[in-house]
């Protein structure tokens, strides 16, 4: 596959200089302003004059408003993966889901040893990061309520699980050999080389050892992005860069770009971190190079020099069947291969009003019924079924909160402020970003504006598009009822409304929100199972 699809991202990394801290936290600084999506550092906790990779990230976080950062790339012997797992999980709950964890094997063996590490072979290396990983996975709570690894290289026996992160952090992993990119296919969420030990012309030939072992674990090469750090130089001519085995580029910014569109097309890296030390090279790279490789890359998605072919036609609210289908989801019952059952809607009807023809709703893709799912996967799929129970408990609370003020328990005033404070009236349909949000409200209590769910899923999988775009549409109408709702106490509280309009409102409020969450979850739950929510 030459594309996977990913929505890119652009970002720096800067070298930890303990002689100018001052100095590398401005550039993470000028990286957040400038637009960028990530700051990086390299992890040589050896390095005497290196400022620690940990530290450095956490005072990067809180100098900044809305950027990423990751190390770049852990070093895995000399931090302990049970306290890695747990440094990186604080430090996103502190920063409201914005830290990602780069991760490698060690090299440099002999400075490690000095300070107290292991000396690994690079067999070893590859054993001690899968376990690794399982460390870290269980740590934040992706494989049961205890951690329990019994390793060669690392021994963990019941350790308690959490903190549990914001979001799920991509564990990005720096590595070239074979052994070692298996691994991540069947491990990991993402492979982060740096061109110029890589060239142009061998990314094929790793992409396929990640994508067949991701397919032979019963993984989608897509759910691995593939990242790249790289170097360059405004003003030289062009020449040479990556189709030349160089790590770098050269020339003007449109050079720039047209280089590292290609890589996204022809090689399906998705995102690009830019070397760099000073701040005019990240101020020209975020605002003269990284729209116009958004661009191009925009451009050959829209229309591809060679379509993918498709096993089945995109469907539309126009043309999505109304009867059972055999391309149809799933829509009662257990998900195969996933165990997870949706919630299924039973029917029932309380108003007499209908705002949406549910016989028109799209239908999402079929499912792989002999595809296995991860126990980080069906996690994954949970979280909305939670999520929208809690919403549901919140719409028993209103019909109760209703049932007191008609029964003379409780002031209209209070019933409204207590409405006010719930989840559902409190999250922003209108943006169609309800799940993304609440997600970060349950954990973090605010909301990352970068993010989004629904977006996120249309890029991985371009079957989406009409569930998605539906979902959006009925957000956009569940807003409005809520606000009617309230509409309603006001008026009520004015003396010029009655109860009986309040329960009017309310119970359309259950039809459309109960009908609404049980179509999210039997077209979404399969989905963020297999792509997650970023």
């Amino acid at each position: 596959m030459a594309d996977y699809g990913h929505e890119l991202l652009f970002g720096t990394f800067v070298t930890p200089r303990a002689d100018a801290p001052e100095r590398v936290v401005a550039l993470a600084q000028i990286a957040d302003q400038a637009g960028l999506d990530l700051v990086t550092a390299q992890d040589h906790p050896y390095q005497a004059g290196f400022l620690d990779t940990w530290t450095l990230l956490s005072m990067i976080i809180g100098r900044t408003e809305r950027i990423r950062v990751s190390p770049n790339v852990a070093n895995l012997p000399l931090r302990p993966p049970a306290v890695l797992a747990r440094s990186a999980a604080s430090l996103d709950l502190l920063s409201g889901g914005r830290v990602e964890l780069g991760l490698g094997a060690g090299a440099f063996w002999d400075a490690i040893v000095a300070n107290g590490g292991p000396h690994r072979t690079p067999a070893e290396s590859v054993e001690a990061l899968e376990e690794g990983i399982a460390v870290i996975r269980g740590i934040w709570g992706q494989d049961g309520p205890s951690v329990r690894v019994n390793g060669k290289h690392y021994q963990v026996r019941g350790a308690k699980v959490g903190p549990e992160p914001a979001h799920d952090i991509g564990i990005w992993v720096g590595a070239y050999k074979p052994r070692m990119l298996r691994l991540i296919g069947r491990l990991a969420d993402g492979w982060l080389p740096t061109l110029g030990y890589v060239k142009a012309d061998q990314l094929p030939e790793m992409n396929k050892l990640i994508d067949d072992a991701a397919v032979k674990a019963g993984r989608a090469p897509e759910a691995i992005r593939r990242l790249a750090n790289f170097s360059g130089v405004f003003g030289q001519a062009a020449g040479g860069g990556f189709g030349g085995g160089g790590g770098g580029v050269s020339g003007s910014p449109a050079d720039w770009a047209e280089q590292l569109a290609e890589l996204a097309l022809t090689h399906g890296l998705s995102a690009f971190i830019l070397a760099a030390d000073d701040a005019t090279t990240t101020q020209r790279f975020a605002v003269e190079v990284v729209p116009a490789v958004r661009e191009l890359v925009a451009a050959e998605r829209a229309h591809p020099r060679t379509p993918a072919p498709s096993p089945e036609p995109a469907l539309s609210p126009e043309t999505a069947p109304v009867q059972e289908a055999p391309d149809r989801i799933v829509v009662s019952g257990e998900i195969p291969g996933l165990g997870l059952t949706p919630t299924p809607d039973d029917g029932t009807r309380l108003s007499d009003r209908t705002l949406w023809d549910e016989s028109e709703r799209p239908v999402a893709p079929r499912i792989d019924e002999e595809r296995k799912y991860s126990r980080h996967e069906r996690a994954r799929g949970q979280q909305l079924i939670d999520i929208h129970d809690h919403l549901r408990q919140e719409l028993a609370q209103v019909r109760d909160l209703i049932d007191q003020v008609e029964a003379g328990m409780l002031g209209i005033g209070e019933a409204r402020s207590a409405i006010n404070e719930m989840t559902l009236r409190q999250n922003n349909w209108t943006l169609g970003t309800y799940c993304e949000s609440y997600c970060r409200l349950i954990t973090t209590h605010h909301t990352i504006e970068d993010a989004s769910m629904l977006p996120n899923l249309r890029r991985a999988d371009a079957r989406l598009a009409p569930v998605t775009l539906r979902l959006e549409d009925e957000h956009k109408v569940i807003h409005e009822v809520i606000e009617n709702v309230d509409r309603a106490l006001v008026a009520l509280v004015a003396g010029e409304g009655d109860l009986k309009s309040l329960r009017s409102e309310v119970d359309l409020l259950t039809d459309t929100l109960l009908s609404h969450l049980s179509y999210e979850e039997r077209s979404l739950v399969e989905p963020l199972a297999r792509y997650g929510a970023h």
